[in-house]
């Protein structure tokens, strides 16, 4: 029993340090969530022109409203700002579908 004790603080005390991380590192403030904050490599940009296009327009907007936030240097009401909770990779999916089909042609390639 005292061995589960010493687990679950460290699971929680983990879940605190990456909900400060996600805060601290401030695009949540903009209303941002991290997969638009992604460098746009040949593979993202690719993953990005795959989305349907009411993510895709999501994320354009979630971008201008951020870039203007930015250049008014203003941040959004808290009640507004992205929540660890609701942050789901929407783009990683796409992004490993064409990461596999990269590898895969290399691998055609090569041959």
């Amino acid at each position: 029993m005292a061995a589960r004790a010493p687990v679950s603080t460290s699971v929680r005390l983990l879940d605190r340090l990456r909900k400060a991380y996600y805060n601290a590192a401030g695009f949540n403030k903009l209303g941002l969530v991290r997969d638009d904050t992604l460098y746009e490599d040949d593979d993202v940009k690719e993953a990005v022109r795959r989305l349907p296009e009411t993510l895709y327009n999501d994320r354009v907007f979630r971008i201008k409203r951020a870039l203007d936030l930015s250049l008014k240097h203003q941040i959004l009401p808290k009640d507004q700002w992205t929540k660890y909770e609701e942050d789901v990779p929407y783009l990683e999916p796409y992004l490993k579908e064409v990461i596999c089909e990269r590898k895969e042609k290399a691998e055609w390639d090569k041959k």
